[in-house]
């Protein structure tokens, strides 16, 4: 079966069963979260939602490459306490043979206000990275960010403590060297992603941004390779795929969607053939 480029109409659990093992670089989705877009999605209550991941989780393991990365947007609910699916579900994906290998925050820096009784308004929501060992394609370098306006006073005067490796008070055995920051433009960041939420759904009950995606897609994969989504929705991870010169492959359970994805992903095409039909243009 060719999945380089396609999206697929019908349910993962079993167009899954058909992609070729070992076939895919990345896997990164955001599936319907626990009692949420019943309309769009039915609904899985959380008492069932991790007998209903783990077959398609397993599916996952077979496509995805062994220097692969299975990242996994989600967030459990609250009604009067927090629902514990979500650590259920990492549980039971460990002993499904992933390796749980970090969890990044994706921090939505424009969230809604509200208010509720008993807690404060979700500003964030888990990524969760698994792999199939300690060992996987990581390009850091591909999203480092500026250093900061912090650097140009606190290097202006290094004090000799500044040229020599600081030990932790701590004895850690982690230490610094200001000096080694003198130079640099650029630094790794950490692992809490601020990215705005999307404001408006797009004819999809939950987009997320594109830059979070694409954030993953740098990291994890390389040009040329495939990005896979599961539950593609209005095709975001396509997109991002696209304009980062990967391959997409999806797969969406909602008609509407789906032909909304399809839709969407050849406007990316286009836009992204007709930049380069620019660059190339004579002058």
């Amino acid at each position: 079966m060719d999945i380089k480029n396609q999206i697929f109409y019908g349910d993962s659990a079993d167009i899954l069963t058909k992609y070729p093992s070992n076939s895919v670089d990345l896997i990164v989705t955001s599936p319907p979260y626990s009692n949420r877009r019943k309309r769009s999605y039915g609904g899985i209550s959380p008492d069932r939602y991790v007998e209903w991941f783990l077959p398609i989780s397993k599916e996952l393991y077979r496509i995805l490459k062994q220097d692969g990365s299975f990242v996994l947007n989600i967030k459990e609910g609250a009604n009067g306490e927090r629902e514990i699916y979500v650590l259920e579900l990492i549980l039971a994906l460990r002993k499904q043979g992933w390796y749980w290998t970090e969890e990044y925050i994706w921090y939505k820096t424009t969230c809604m206000p509200g208010k509720w009784p008993n807690r404060f308004r979700d500003a964030w929501e888990r990524c969760l990275q698994f792999t199939k060992g300690r060992k996987f394609r990581m390009n850091q370098r591909a999203v480092k960010i500026p250093i900061g306006n912090w650097a140009k006073k606190r290097m202006k005067n290094l004090s000799e403590n500044d040229t020599v490796r600081t030990a932790s008070a701590t004895n850690s055995g982690f230490g610094r060297k200001v000096e080694n920051w003198a130079n640099k433009r650029t630094v790794y960041p950490d692992n809490v992603l601020k990215i705005a939420p999307v404001c408006k759904n797009h004819n999809h009950s939950a987009v997320y941004p594109k830059e979070l995606p694409a954030w993953f897609i740098k990291l994890f994969s390389k040009r040329g390779g495939i990005v896979l989504d599961p539950f593609i929705g209005s095709g975001t991870t396509a997109i991002a795929a696209v304009e980062l010169d990967r391959h997409y492959s999806g797969v969406e359970l909602n008609k509407t969607y789906y032909q909304i994805a399809k839709k969407n992903v050849q406007n990316a095409l286009h836009t992204k053939a007709a930049s380069i039909s620019t660059i190339k243009a004579p002058r």
